[in-house]
């Protein structure tokens, strides 16, 4: 396949964030040549978990069902369930929705679990393919698989970048008018530009914190021989293997990660041993098939001390780099494609004023300093609770034992998976480009989320009695609810004309969305967020001006 001389954005990296950039992008007819060094899509599991924000995002794009297609069968319960060892006492469980339930359990909520999608768990490898099929079927975006972005120079006019195809060393040199290193934790992109993690990172925890081994593995008797029912993530606690392990297909694939002990050299370790690893886990042996393996180190938040320099910008774990409890590694990075892409398309077509783009780090590095410290709490909360010497024996004070780590995993579970505050309460208040109205948003907590229009955070969500989401009816790009006919938004349908700007103007003259929006109008952005509220009165081209970073 002949590579392009010119794209308006070059994308560093074909993991989730440089994909759900290029479809972003495409899909507002921006042209995009995406390099990545390796062979094709994830081979290995990696992240497990789609948070609900970003089914929300899959949604907008069209594909939200494909991608809930994809990984356990849709019957597979997706509970978290805690187990001395697999095969042993089971602890805690925590339940919830399979795929299939999933669609008709979110239209039954309200409150902070009011969305238009529920979390989904699936393999990374399995979500790539799908944001890959996508962005590929779009006009004028380029994947390419097998190579790297070697290097790279900025100039008034934009930058040229230096490809390399990884199997023979050709170069090739391309045109783009931005660079995006979505190019992971060793990005090239980040030490070019001279930025550095800043945070915390070589923690040390019982569990959670070191280095890990993880290892793709197959085992088809798992489930015969584990006398548990299934679950889509398993915690072992003991004194001897502590580990967690994510079901993949529902039919004997995991992705095993074990804290590596003291004395134990990641370098030394051979197929047999991490089979051995496993069955010391499960409590039982079997017949385990390694598929892929190797080390990485949990102990990290740590967050790029900058996110741009001049047409060159930074996303995913390039920016950011997570301790992967409560799964916010990947979600996170899904959100800086979404708030990047609308801003890129915007300026590349002249809709966006000058200050738009600077407002990409200050919205996405104060969430991914939110982020990474919600994360750190969670791993501190599994990781710092130690198992006593007496788990697993058959006694009273066993059963005591066994009773008491129940309780604190129950309560665990809950904080780490029922997050609808971390899902859907992260805010860019003090963006420039937010018209804020004045009013103070609910506290921003965990486990509870307060729907507000507040401007600045993700619009209040509801279901329609056609049984549509309010989301659906949301345009593409810039959109105005209008909750009181009485009030007139012709001014916003003449400014939005004058400036370019697609606006969509949604009529919903019902009681229950002027209540939760508390405002007759309401202002969305591409990305699903509120960047005005308010009445009649209100200078419209000002209003789409400021939020457009003019």
């Amino acid at each position: 396949m002949t590579l392009p001389e010119y794209a308006q954005v070059v994308i560093a990296g074909g993991g989730p964030c440089g994909l759900m950039l290029a479809n972003e992008l495409g899909r507002r007819g921006i042209s995009v040549l995406l390099a990545d060094e390796k062979d094709s899509t994830a081979f290995n599991p990696q992240a497990n978990a789609t948070q609900a924000r970003t089914m929300e995002h899959y949604r907008r794009l069209g594909f939200a069902q494909d991608v809930r297609a994809e990984g356990l069968p849709g019957e597979y319960p997706t509970d978290i369930a805690y187990f001395t060892r697999y095969a042993g006492y089971e602890l805690a469980r925590f339940s919830l929705p399979s795929a299939r339930q999933a669609g008709d359990v979110v239209k039954t909520l309200s409150g902070s679990w009011s969305a238009a999608e529920l979390p989904h768990r699936v393999s990374q490898k399995f979500v790539e393919t799908v944001l890959r099929r996508h962005a590929e079927a779009l006009p004028g975006v380029s994947v390419n698989y097998g190579w790297r972005v070697a290097d790279f120079a900025q100039d008034e006019s934009g930058v040229g970048v230096t490809l390399q195809r990884v199997a023979d060393g050709t170069l090739h040199q391309v045109r783009g008018d931005y660079l995006v290193g979505a190019d992971g934790p060793r990005s090239q992109v980040r030490e070019k530009l001279g930025f550095g993690y800043t945070g915390e990172t070589g923690v040390r925890r019982d569990f959670m914190g070191g280095r890990m081994c993880a290892v793709y593995l197959r085992a088809p008797d798992f489930y015969s021989i584990v006398p548990h029912p299934p679950a889509w993530m398993y915690v072992t606690f003991n004194g001897d293997r502590r580990t967690f392990m994510a079901a993949v297909d529902g039919k004997g694939e995991f992705a095993f990660h074990t804290q590596l002990r003291p004395g134990e050299d990641e370098s030394a370790i051979t197929d047999d041993i991490a089979r051995q690893m496993f069955w010391r886990a499960a409590g039982a042996e079997m017949d385990v098939e390694i598929l892929a393996r190797g080390a990485w180190t949990a102990g990290h938040a740590l967050v790029s001390d900058g996110f741009q320099k001049g047409c060159v910008f930074i996303g995913g774990d390039a920016a950011h780099l997570f301790t992967p409890a409560g799964g916010l590694g990947y979600n996170t990075a899904i959100e800086d494609a979404v708030n990047l892409g609308w801003k890129l398309a915007a300026v590349l077509k002249g809709r966006g004023g000058a200050g738009l783009l600077a407002t990409y780090q200050a919205e996405r590095q104060p969430l991914a300093r939110r982020n990474t410290n919600y994360a750190r709490g969670f791993a501190d909360s599994l990781g710092n609770f130690a198992a006593p010497d007496e788990i697993e024996a058959s006694s009273a004070a066993g059963d005591d034992a066994r009773a008491a780590a129940g309780d604190y995993f129950n309560a665990h579970a809950r904080r780490e998976f029922n997050i609808p505050g971390v899902t859907f309460g992260g805010r860019y208040d003090g963006s420039p480009i937010i018209v804020a109205d004045g009013l103070t948003p609910p506290p921003d907590t965990p486990n509870v989320y307060v729907p507000t229009a507040c401007p600045g955070g993700r619009p209040p969500h509801l279901w329609l009695d056609d049984g549509r989401s309010l989301y659906d009816l949301f345009g593409f790009e810039w959109t105005l609810l209008q909750l009181d006919s009485a009030v007139a938004t012709q001014g916003f349908a003449e400014a939005a004309a004058q400036l370019g700007i697609e606006l969509k103007i949604v009529a919903l003259d019902l009681p229950a969305a002027r209540a939760l929006y508390d405002a007759p109008l309401a202002l969305i952005r591409p990305d699903q967020i509120v960047a005005w509220r308010g009445g009649p009165g209100v200078d419209a081209r000002a209003v789409l001006q400021h939020a457009n970073g003019f």
